[in-house]
């Protein structure tokens, strides 16, 4: 099965209920927006995914569904074809989400009070999961060199002797930074050398970019591994967040039990139709579609760049190595969070994520999605140019 995609057709989203086209006047007070902001892209679903859905719905029953064999086989495949990681079937299991995988975890495997670690600046609910579920929230600031984001291993080792879980963002959201095998090594020795679980957010990890390469720690040594809870999807990379499809990879048998057994409690390990189908045919089939994309993405990337570079040469782009979403270092404007929020709202007419939702290590930065087709980013940054050449 083929997919021959067109990422440079537009298709009018507003009025179909999208979170993106149709929260705007609740977030930003004004519809008069390029929306930029919700990580989720404007094209097109792949045909594959799409063909399997009608196929099932032209079946005319939609009822109670198992979870088949070729689902796990198709993830397995998948993860051995595109990662190099070797995954038993037995080893996985569906989730609705990746955030209710997060906070399944959270519940599972720690008590009230209990201490968890994330990274910041990070996706908002990594800093709302922890005290919403009754435990403490504590962060590893990571350092901005201008250019990507670093690990202080210093303060992670000192942090991680009082946490009970941590939650690595791999790849990295809102940077887009592929974390090396060495850093991702270290942070889980010390993990281990202080009983901390890892729950590595990989939701990303398929949309690395051309010229880089992604790490499970998963797929590390049988310590390592044995000490991670993996929570991948194919909802960012196939464009089908709305069906919740997810899944979990857990090598370590006791813990695996665990896990299964909570989600049991709760009758939430049947799945969905609609989303097993999804995913099926997208690791089965994506193969050729996902590299068109990554090309197409990398594209947009160096045009955001470039275009900032040469025209707008205060705010610089953080250049991410995997994902659609880019970190606008705006700190040179000198314009604080409200003012710089209003300069993109009431000037430059955009919608992007302001950078202290992620933390407060994000003042100053914005975030832009750039999943779309070239001609809506070229209008957003036409858009921002106008709007900085009559401010800066």
């Amino acid at each position: 099965m083929t997919s021959n995609p067109d990422f440079n057709r537009p298709i009018d989203r507003r009025n179909s209920n999208s979170y993106k086209h149709d929260r705007l006047r609740e977030e930003f007070g004004t519809t008069d927006l390029l929306p930029m902001w919700v990580a989720d892209m404007d094209f097109a679903s792949p045909d594959f995914v799409l063909e399997a859905i009608r196929e099932r719905c032209d079946h005319g029953v939609l009822g109670y569904t198992l979870i088949p064999k070729t689902w796990s086989d198709a993830i397995t495949n998948w993860l051995y074809r595109r990662h190099g990681w070797t995954v038993e079937a037995t080893q996985l299991g569906f989730i609705p989400g990746i955030v209710s995988g997060l906070a399944l975890t959270i519940q599972c495997f720690t008590q009230p009070g209990d201490k968890i670690l994330v990274q910041s600046p990070v996706y908002p609910p990594f800093l709302h999961l922890p005290t919403n579920n009754d435990r403490e929230l504590v962060t590893n600031p990571l350092v901005y060199d201008g250019h990507q984001f670093q690990i202080d291993f210093d303060d992670f080792e000192r942090k991680a002797a009082d946490c009970k879980l941590f939650i690595l963002c791999n790849p990295h959201n809102p940077g887009g930074r592929v974390w090396t095998v060495n850093e991702l090594e270290r942070l889980c020795e010390i993990c281990i050398r202080n009983g901390v679980l890892i729950v590595s957010d990989e939701i990303h990890i398929d949309l690395t970019l051309p010229g880089h390469t992604s790490h499970s720690p998963g797929s590390f040594t049988p310590e390592i591994a044995s000490q991670v809870i993996t929570l991948m999807a194919p909802s960012k990379t196939f464009n089908i967040p709305g069906l919740s499809s997810s899944f979990y990879v857990i090598q370590n048998d006791r813990l695996r039990k665990q896990f299964k057994a909570y989600l049991d409690k709760a009758e939430l390990g049947m799945g969905n139709l609609f989303a097993i189908l999804a995913a099926q045919a997208a690791f089965e089939h994506g193969d050729a579609w996902l590299d068109q994309l990554l090309t197409y993405l990398a594209n947009n990337i160096a045009y955001v760049d470039n275009t900032l570079k040469t025209d707008m040469p205060l705010i610089k782009a953080c250049i991410p190595q995997a994902s659609y979403l880019i970190w606008l270092d705006c700190r040179e404007l000198e314009l604080d969070d409200e003012a710089l929020k209003t300069f993109f709202i009431k000037e430059a007419k955009l919608g992007l994520n302001p950078g202290p939702s992620f933390g407060i290590e994000g003042t100053g930065f914005m975030r832009m999605n750039i999943g779309c087709p070239k001609a809506t980013v070229e209008l957003a940054m036409n858009q921002l140019k106008t709007a900085y050449q009559a401010r800066f």
